[in-house]
């Protein structure tokens, strides 16, 4: 059996820290997620080797017991040691893993890939990942979550709520809800949703929308209107997450000048009735082209003295 370099394969430093593994989990996962690569089984199965290394890496105890590992292989190939011949079951828990290692795979056969950890991951970590949750497991902290799969929602979905349906292998689905107001790296909880009765954690990306910049529960977007209704006043299209919505403008607002729409964006988590705010910064829109009339009103205009 193959030694599987976890920091490697998400390009880390081995002493990077915890949101430098789960930043660079989350960009590797975006690039090689099945949903964005149908049908390349060369990206689905980098997809599995990323996740399952974070699975280690993104654990303190986990991730010890593989450094711990790491050292004693090291140690033993620079001797002279031949791969075979290296003592794996010695890192196994318990060593009572075997016969259920299938639970591993099927928590995720049928639910975006996750399923198919490598023979070195189910050594290392069969009993660790069967037991976890079920309390005296030194690599399961009850505050750690056993299982985490990255679900990609759309910004529609992040502001209305949404559901996925997850499948396993014994045929059995399991329709979670996703609430209002999430953001990238909200996690949900499924309690009770892994093997043995751990609980499952769907670690959430909003896909980006153009129109709208995020802050927490505030938005910012862009509107642009003409030079006239700058000076004159009037209303103007602005688009919200619920649908577009009339802008008074004042008389001679200026270019770049922010209005805030209170409860206008994005609901919170704990209390969806209540929104954040949308703030709207306007751009002029200059014509490019003028009638030989409004050309003539223009320079006159100009001439007149403020």
């Amino acid at each position: 059996m193959d030694y599987k370099d976890y920091y490697k394969i998400l390009g880390v430093e081995r002493k990077a820290s915890t949101d430098e593994i789960r930043s660079a989990y989350r960009k590797l996962a975006m690039k090689y997620h099945p949903d964005k690569n149908p049908g390349d089984k060369k990206a689905e199965e980098k997809f599995k080797e990323i996740n399952e290394a974070y699975q280690v890496l993104s654990d303190d105890q986990k991730r010890s017991h593989y450094d711990r590992l790491g050292s004693a292989y090291s140690n033993f190939r620079t001797t002279g040691g031949r791969p075979n011949d290296f003592q794996w079951d010695d890192w196994f828990q318990q060593g009572q893993g075997a016969g259920q290692r299938g639970s591993v795979d099927d928590m995720f056969g049928g639910s975006g890939g996750v399923g198919g950890f490598s023979d070195f991951f189910r050594t290392i970590f069969g009993e660790a990942m069967r037991s976890q949750g079920r309390g005296g497991n030194p690599f399961a902290p009850q505050q750690s979550p056993g299982y985490e799969q990255q679900v990609d929602i759309s910004f529609n979905e992040s502001y209305e709520g949404t559901t996925r349906q997850l499948q396993r292998n014994n045929g059995k689905k399991l329709t979670v809800r996703i609430p209002a107001g999430v953001k990238t790296g909200s996690k949900v909880r499924v309690a009770g949703a892994g093997p043995d009765g751990s609980d499952l954690y769907l670690l959430i990306n909003v896909q980006e929308d153009e129109r709208f910049e995020r802050e927490g529960s505030n938005l910012t977007t862009i509107s642009t209107v003409d030079v006239y209704t700058l000076i004159l006043g009037g209303d103007a299209d602005v688009e919200t997450p619920a649908g577009k919505v009339k802008l008074s403008i004042p008389a001679g607002t200026q270019p770049d000048q922010v209005f805030r729409l209170a409860g206008r964006g994005m609901p919170l988590i704990k209390d969806p009735k209540s929104k954040g705010d949308l703030y709207v910064k306007l751009k002029v829109q200059i014509p490019k082209y003028l009638s030989s009339k409004q050309r003539e009103l223009i320079e006159e205009a100009s001439r007149i003295k403020f």
